[in-house]
């Protein structure tokens, strides 16, 4: 837990330990009390929707802080009747859902745990109040994210013009990277125009450009217009890696094992599941590449010697262990052929 936690949950409780010390006083002090149940009428009005006007009436009746204080000064409190039109009001407003979290409430004797249990069930409340709004809004917002993000970005545009030079610059290298791959017509067509200049589609500058971004190198800052999509670029990079490495391995299996053992179902399948969990922090600084594809190398020896065993076919002998072992190992290596096939 974190030190503001931590002093948060002190704090919390130093209050609700003085609220229960002021309502065990004769008599009873009620005003931090009193003060709570204020709050939770706000909350419980905040809950309705427009013209349930006859249940705020009556929440704004029953929780009248200045009728309470009044009987309060009088030693009349009913903070147990109080506390029971509470939770029979947040049980009609409340999800489904809730409703085991209402009958815990309705089954809790003691009335400052009962307070702030009420309390715990109205943040819980809020949040599927929150769900709700976010989900009922959401066709709206797909229907109007489009217009409303060009009209964003028209603003910043006019008020700073080189707001997208980055994006520019990498749209620019995405459209160079076409060009290059295009063949050169006039050389190869003697009648071709040499004025002439290539046309490419958009689709594949913008696919080119999408492209490149999985290998890109996060220390350098990204596009403008993806920069709200970073952290999510940078998890489709590291699980590229990843499903590249375990390429690599089951490539270099399948070499040295032959047709031996590859056609059985599921062995392509047994090799990821030695992988990924072994590559799981590989986007982690602390993380050793090396150590890891040396684990995965011990992990798949034996489990291409047990399959052979299990079909009666002559293991791996040491040497071969070693070769296999050290292949997946070379993986990580500048320039390895399987790498830069995969």
């Amino acid at each position: 837990h974190s030190l503001a936690g931590r002093v948060k949950q002190i704090v919390h409780k130093a209050f609700w330990d003085l609220l229960e010390s002021e309502l065990n006083e004769d008599p009873p002090e009620y005003e931090h009390a009193i003060k709570l149940f204020e709050e939770i009428k706000e909350i419980l009005l905040s809950f309705l929707r427009p013209g349930a006007n006859r249940m705020q009436n009556q929440i704004c009746e029953v929780l009248d802080t200045d009728l309470i204080r009044q009987q309060a000064e009088h030693n009349a409190v009913d903070i147990h009747g109080l506390a029971n039109y509470i939770i029979n009001t947040m049980g009609k407003l409340c999800a489904p859902i809730r409703d085991d979290d209402i009958k815990q409430l309705k089954a809790t004797d003691n009335i400052v745990e009962l307070l702030r249990q009420i309390f715990r069930v109205l943040d819980l409340m809020k949040m599927d109040m929150a769900n709700y709004t976010i989900q009922s809004l959401r066709p709206y917002l797909q229907h109007n994210l489009v217009d409303y993000e060009r009209a964003k970005f028209q603003e910043i545009l006019e008020e700073t013009p080189s707001a997208l030079d980055l994006t520019t610059e990498w749209i620019k290298e995405s459209i160079e990277d076409e060009l290059s791959s295009i063949p050169n017509e006039s050389s190869s067509s003697p009648g071709a125009d040499s004025s002439s200049k290539p046309t490419i589609s958009p689709v594949l500058v913008l696919n080119n450009g999408y492209l490149k971004l999985l290998q890109w190198d996060y220390r350098k800052t990204i596009p403008e217009t993806l920069i709200t999509d970073e952290g999510r670029l940078q998890e489709l990079k590291e699980k590229l890696n990843q499903l590249k490495i375990i390429a690599c391995v089951c490539l270099i299996t399948n070499n040295m094992v032959g047709p031996a053992i590859v056609d059985v179902p599921d062995f392509a399948d047994e090799l990821k599941r030695i992988c990924v969990p072994l590559l799981q922090d590989m986007n982690k600084k602390s993380f050793d590449l090396k150590e890891a594809l040396n684990a995965i190398g011990v992990q798949i020896c034996n489990k291409v010697n047990r399959s052979l065993t299990e079909r009666g076919l002559p293991t791996f002998n040491a040497e071969m262990q070693s070769n296999l072992t050290g292949q997946i190992a070379h993986i990580v290596e500048e320039n390895n052929p399987i790498s830069s096939l995969i």
